[in-house]
């Protein structure tokens, strides 16, 4: 894809990593919707996109599918579309409580899955449209206090791949996987308070891994421990 003129919606524009791809997305020539929660922060970030921004919280999955509309008539059209949102959760995993475990796959599944559902005809009307949807290392490696938090990811994860399979004629789908940020993400959860975890990798380094994946041809975004480094596959 040639970034310079495509037509995007962000969503999660409000949060530290969907603000940074949305900076980096103007900043390669892009034209962008932002979208998100926080409507001071949403505000700063869709001032630099110069467009005006969308108040979202993606629980809400006819909101959802409302703004994705809204997006497309703005721009003319969507080229592409990445979800950057998510919340976590701790504490073991019987001890759970059923409103928490609701919230976590309401953010962190079924409202990616909304938004990917609506934005598909545009997709495909794009030829060549892409979507890149943030969904966590917890995919592939479940974590002890984390048991939810890992499943509402990995059900996000196996939905992206079947989507990716059924419609790899029609656009491009991008899992990203990425270990724990520094984003501040891990101090903000529904219930609990977070483990000790690693070291964490720089939000700008997931901003670029996408940005590149944009360009080429990738359908993953994955942490390799071996290397140290997000690889594109």
């Amino acid at each position: 894809m040639d970034i310079d003129g495509a037509r995007f919606l962000v969503v999660g524009g409000s949060g530290v990593l969907g603000g940074l791809i949305s900076r980096s997305l103007v900043d390669a020539g892009a034209r962008v919707v932002v979208t998100g929660r926080d409507p001071d922060r949403l505000a700063e970030v869709a001032a630099a996109a110069g467009t005006e921004p969308i108040t979202l919280d993606v629980v809400d999955v006819e909101a959802c599918a409302a703004a994705v509309g809204t997006a497309i008539e703005r721009l003319g059209g969507l080229d592409g579309l990445v979800v950057a949102t998510g919340v976590p959760a701790f504490g073991p995993a019987l001890e759970t409580e059923a409103a928490v475990a609701e919230e976590l796959f309401a953010v962190n599944a079924l409202g990616p899955m909304a938004l990917l559902r609506a934005a598909a005809p545009a997709l495909e009307e794009s030829s060549g449209g892409v979507a890149v949807v943030l969904s966590a290392i917890l995919a592939d490696l479940p974590t002890n206090q984390m048991a939810d938090y890992s499943a509402s990811k990995a059900a996000l994860s196996a939905w992206l791949g079947v989507v990716r399979r059924e419609n790899r004629r029609r656009f491009r789908v991008v899992d990203v996987r990425p270990p724990h940020l520094d984003t501040g993400l891990a101090e903000h959860p529904l219930a609990g308070a977070a483990p000790k975890l690693p070291e964490p990798l720089a939000g700008s380094a997931v901003v670029d891994a996408v940005l590149e994946a944009l360009r080429g041809e990738a359908s993953e975004i994955v942490w390799d421990p071996k290397a140290i480094e997000l690889v594109l596959r």
